[in-house]
């Protein structure tokens, strides 16, 4: 039975993401449930309400084959500003939430931390607390929360770290996954290397795992895809943003900014955790729990930041092309080169300390294998775990596969969640302080 996922999404960013996660979700679970009725992997990320009871009544799954009613997702929405949300209940996604998973504001942090993990934080603690416990309490076999937030301003950083030491004290033996969404080196938020700063500290210690992302690098790769698509070389609307990636969600879109553009690299961020959670949801071979992604993957507890690829980023027009044993064969390659990192760095060129293949759709164990011994000269492993094998799938050892193939990107996909002991410099340097004070003396 697959268990539960609690989403969290925190700030502007972090709902945009969660937005664009709920509406790609949604469309996956429709393309591969053509029967429509409440099955285990529905239950992993969605209730089944009878609204009809009085108060509402979550209805169980049953044997699997029991009716949709009204699917309410597994999320608490945050956010101290009012506009995101206020758009999202207005868009095609308001029937996913109630007023018991909500909670907002209207003044906002000022892209301050301080002012949301000390501020907002306390003031708003039992508030937040309740609704986490509400829906935990929701959940027959919770797995783990999955953190949407950004630290580049003031609530995603602030007041999305600190709800993540809450849930490391009140949920303690659950798994609690971070994607933050780190700032770019040429961020017009003068106090964004400082929040990213000040959060990273936070997630150091109370996230389980930590999946970073950076604009640059969403930005590169949604460029990419727009290029191929015009060139011919890719299937229109067949990014990982999904068909329709231009539409909006409903989420509020940053003033004067490319509505289509935002829209694709969050539905980059969004595949993301699609794909990191579909062994957990679909039928597969050597299907992982996320538990033995943090086994596997996190040597010790601190170093718990991982480097994320996906692959491939479009489907090719010719998709009996993805069949041929050259092209899987580039689909790994793809994996580890620096075109498909979702942080601007080249593992290639720093020591890895564990890594893990993710496939996706219809891929044979012989194919994994082959690459892995075709792979494995060119990286730069840690002395220390060049033989160790897991469960999840490390470079030298059996890789985890789910049959269900990816909506909208092709037959397969490989996707890598690998612990890279120095590539974090890169993007801490990027964001670090200039070393101009911000208020001079």
């Amino acid at each position: 039975m697959p268990r539960e996922l609690i989403t969290v999404q925190v700030g502007q960013c972090g709902n945009q993401i969660g937005c664009r996660f709920w509406e790609l979700a949604l469309r996956e679970h429709a393309a591969h449930n053509a029967s429509g009725v409440y099955d285990d992997a529905l239950s992993s990320f969605f209730r089944n309400v009878d609204q009809r009871q009085q108060p509402p009544l979550n209805l169980p799954v049953g044997n699997g084959m029991g009716a949709i009613h009204n699917l309410k997702a597994r999320a608490v929405v945050v956010d101290m500003e009012e506009g995101v949300i206020q758009h999202m209940l207005k868009g095609p996604l308001s029937e996913l939430f109630d007023s018991q998973q909500l909670l907002y504001d209207v003044s906002g942090a000022g892209n301050n931390w301080a002012h949301g993990h000390h501020g907002y934080g306390p003031q708003y603690r039992d508030a937040l607390l309740g609704r986490l416990r509400t829906a935990a309490e929701a959940a027959d076999s919770l797995q783990g929360f999955l953190l949407l937030h950004s630290l580049g301003g003031g609530t995603g950083s602030g007041l999305g770290t600190y709800l993540l030491g809450l849930l490391e004290e009140e949920f303690p033996e659950v798994f609690r996954f971070s994607a933050p969404v780190f700032p770019s080196e040429d961020d017009h938020v003068v106090t964004s290397p400082y929040n990213a700063a000040l959060a990273a500290a936070c997630l150091v210690e109370s996230a389980s795992c930590v999946l970073p992302v950076e604009n640059q690098a969403l930005a590169a790769i949604t460029g990419r895809l727009e290029a191929a698509t015009a060139k011919g070389t890719a299937a229109a609307g067949s990014g990982l943003g999904g068909p329709g990636a231009a539409n909006s969600s409903g989420a509020g879109k940053p003033a004067g900014g490319n509505a289509a553009a935002w829209d694709a690299m969050n539905g980059v961020a969004a595949n993301l955790l699609l794909h990191l959670t579909s062994s957990v949801r679909f039928e597969g071979t050597l299907n992982t729990d996320l538990n033995d992604i943090t086994m596997n993957l996190v040597p010790f507890p601190r170093m718990h930041f991982l480097l994320s690829s996906l692959a491939p980023l479009a489907a090719p027009k010719d998709m009996a092309q993805l069949a041929q044993p050259r092209s899987v064969d580039q689909l790994f390659s793809d994996a580890f080169s620096r075109e498909a990192q979702l942080l601007a760095c080249d593992p290639r060129s720093h020591t890895c300390l564990a890594t893990a293949l993710m496939m996706r759709g219809r891929l044979s164990l012989s194919d994994a294998q082959r690459n892995i011994a075709r792979l494995r000269p060119s990286l730069r492993m840690a002395h220390w775990n060049t033989e160790v094998g897991g469960a999840a799938g490390r470079l030298d050892t059996r890789p985890n596969c789910c049959l269900l193939v990816p909506h909208g990107v092709g037959s397969c996909g490989t996707g890598r969640r690998s612990g890279v002991c120095s590539d974090d410099d890169d993007i801490f340097y990027e964001v670090s302080p200039p070393n101009e004070p911000l208020v001079g003396s």
